[in-house]
């Protein structure tokens, strides 16, 4: 996601460009916690009163970090976005590519989890224009090819898959398990999908 020029999301500045306070940025990593768990808990946006209550922050504390409802959800969704993005070199790191592509896919799932309470105003901001329009789906295939490569060379990941394919894939999932609120079968599917791009 295109950040305004003046800060990036994850690192704000003070007064003439400079580094925030630690303070300030720990309250801002509070509120960014705090949203999160809260847009998880329901499916319906949260007062933001809740929000800073939760975060142990006042209000107001809140509006000089997130002027906006809007400059709260576009911080958190592309925080989660970035935490998802990086998670594939991370889990490649630890574990062999099919055992990693299966960790990456349920950090996938817990994202689409905490934007279930966003989806309406990302809908509205991304429409107006007051959210940037994020590249998500080119930056989970690009991480979504990073581990088919690996598992490619590995022998272990098909090589006749290609990337597209697997986002598409996930992306049946999350959309037809939305409503239904079944972690369980989102599992199944979810390893269905794995299973899929193993060789036979």
């Amino acid at each position: 996601m295109t950040a305004p020029d003046s800060a990036t999301p994850g690192r704000p500045t003070g007064a003439a460009g400079r580094p925030a306070r630690a303070d300030a940025r720990r309250n801002r990593e509070k509120l960014l916690a705090a949203a999160r768990a809260a847009f998880i808990s329901t499916d319906e946006a949260p007062p933001l009163e809740a929000i800073a209550r939760a975060a142990g922050v006042g209000i107001g504390t809140l509006y000089r970090h997130f002027p906006t409802r809007e400059a709260l959800v576009e911080a958190l969704y592309s925080a989660e976005l970035d935490e998802v993005v990086t998670s594939a070199p991370s889990f490649l790191d630890e574990l062999p590519p099919e055992a990693a592509l299966r960790a990456f896919v349920d950090r996938y799932a817990a994202f689409c989890a905490a934007k279930r309470g966003m989806s309406d105003t990302l809908r509205a901001g991304w429409a107006s224009g007051s959210i940037a329009t994020p590249a998500t789906r080119e930056r989970l295939t690009a991480a979504i090819a990073m581990i088919l490569d690996a598992g490619a060379k590995a022998g272990t990941l098909r090589a006749d898959v290609e990337a597209e394919e697997v986002t598409m894939m996930l992306l049946g999932v999350f959309l037809s398990t939305t409503s239904i609120n079944r972690p369980e079968k989102t599992g199944r599917l979810l390893n269905l999908v794995v299973d899929a791009v193993r060789p036979a």
